[in-house]
């Protein structure tokens, strides 16, 4: 794949060279001149469809996180994280057990490696928002999280983007089930369908930036519906800063400038 940065800008195949947009960006590709039956069938192309059955589960296994904070990632997402949490995820299936093609995605043994993670990369959290707390706490039972914040001052510890005039912290939380093959239907399943892709967001009352909050902000996701929670379902905590802009006595939602990261996992 390479960037077709030619004035003209194609759309289609000529010639056996395939143009596409993609992002507002060109781009041009190879036609694949392998056929899809070959692909499938020949010896040859074993290992091409050990990794196409993996990379099945890992869309899946992205698309379940993605779920689980859907309420708030409109919000806080660059457009590529998609492509960046997929990636987080096939980086683990080397690690599974089983037969190449059929390794299980086992997730819960992994949730450190999606600690830090940014959904804008381009608005990390921690530049945004970096008062001190001893970040979000799983309870015991796996089904709440905590996240209790001292009186901290706005001025110090809160980058605002412009126009705004008042912010809310979140706290996001939400479940992804273990992915395993299944041979009766030759595609990658949760190990429990429940709770899986499921989650929650709680805000703080509106802060305005400026000064002191006057008090500490304590925030829960009560996950308790969803009890108990099996072994085999990882649940993973992420904070978040929105702002917002007073006008006229209302607060409005800036349309920018937000920022989430997964702060905890277990």
């Amino acid at each position: 794949m390479a960037r077709n940065n030619s004035f003209i800008r194609l759309e289609g195949t000529l010639d056996g060279l395939t143009f596409y947009r993609k992002n507002g960006e060109s781009f041009v590709k190879t036609k694949n001149r392998v056929s899809k039956n070959r692909i499938m069938n020949d010896p040859a192309y074993a290992r091409t469809r050990e990794n196409m059955q993996e990379f099945g589960g890992v869309a899946k296994c992205s698309k379940a996180l993605r779920e689980a904070f859907a309420a708030i990632t409109r919000l806080v997402s660059d457009s590529y994280v998609s492509s960046r949490i997929t990636g987080k995820f096939r980086s683990i299936v080397g690690n599974g057990t089983g037969l190449r093609g059929e390794r299980l995605y086992n997730i819960v043994d992994h949730v450190t490696q999606f600690i830090g993670f940014n959904f804008n990369i381009d608005k990390l959290f921690d530049a945004n928002f970096n008062a001190p707390s001893d970040g979000p706490v799983i309870n015991a039972g796996r089904d709440t999280v905590t996240w209790d914040i001292p009186d901290f001052s706005t001025d110090t510890y809160v980058s605002k983007p412009e126009g705004a005039t008042h912010f809310k912290l979140a706290l996001a939380a939400g479940y992804t089930s273990n992915y395993e093959w299944e041979t009766a239907t030759k595609s990658y399943v949760p190990v429990e369908d429940v709770p899986n892709g499921i989650g929650v967001v709680t805000y703080s009352d509106a802060i305005a930036i400026g000064g002191m909050v006057g008090a500490a902000t304590n925030l829960t996701a009560d996950l308790t519906a969803y009890a108990p929670i099996p072994a085999t379902t990882a649940l993973f905590g992420a904070t978040a800063i929105v702002f917002f802009q007073m006008v006229n006595g209302e607060l409005y939602e800036l349309a920018q400038g937000h920022s989430m990261k997964i702060a905890v996992g277990g």
